[in-house]
């Protein structure tokens, strides 16, 4: 059985700090929060799928390859609004698809350990 009709339930994010990772995808982003499982998870609504934020177990390495992408209906204000609140783009906003009927927009965010979060 393959994963054709499947869908996203629940996304995976590493943190390094399970807090700063809370107040960022909370505060910064925005984020409705569910519930915190301390030390080590804390859950995220995000439309249909659920986003779990997560400290690796101890001895284990934290692996940086998640991408995550936010459907919203008009990127411009979202854009401009975490710009505001600190978030760094490595460009604005862009079309990266475009057909007769539509076009799909990109503004990449990168967290990074540098990433300004709430204090």
């Amino acid at each position: 059985m393959k994963l054709a009709n499947a869908s996203i339930g629940q996304l995976l994010v590493p943190v390094d700090d399970l807090a700063k990772g809370v107040a960022f995808y909370r505060d910064v982003l925005g984020l409705p929060f569910q519930l915190e499982a301390p030390p080590r998870m804390a859950f995220f609504n995000c439309g249909e799928i659920r986003l779990l934020i997560g400290v690796p177990a101890p001895g284990q390495a934290a692996q940086r390859s998640s991408a995550i992408y936010f459907r919203v209906p008009q990127i411009g204000p979202v854009y401009a609004s975490l710009k505001e609140a600190g978030v760094s783009f490595p460009a604005e906003p862009h079309v990266v698809h475009r057909t007769p009927t539509m076009e799909l927009w990109l503004a990449e965010l990168k967290i990074r350990s540098e990433t300004p979060l709430p204090s």
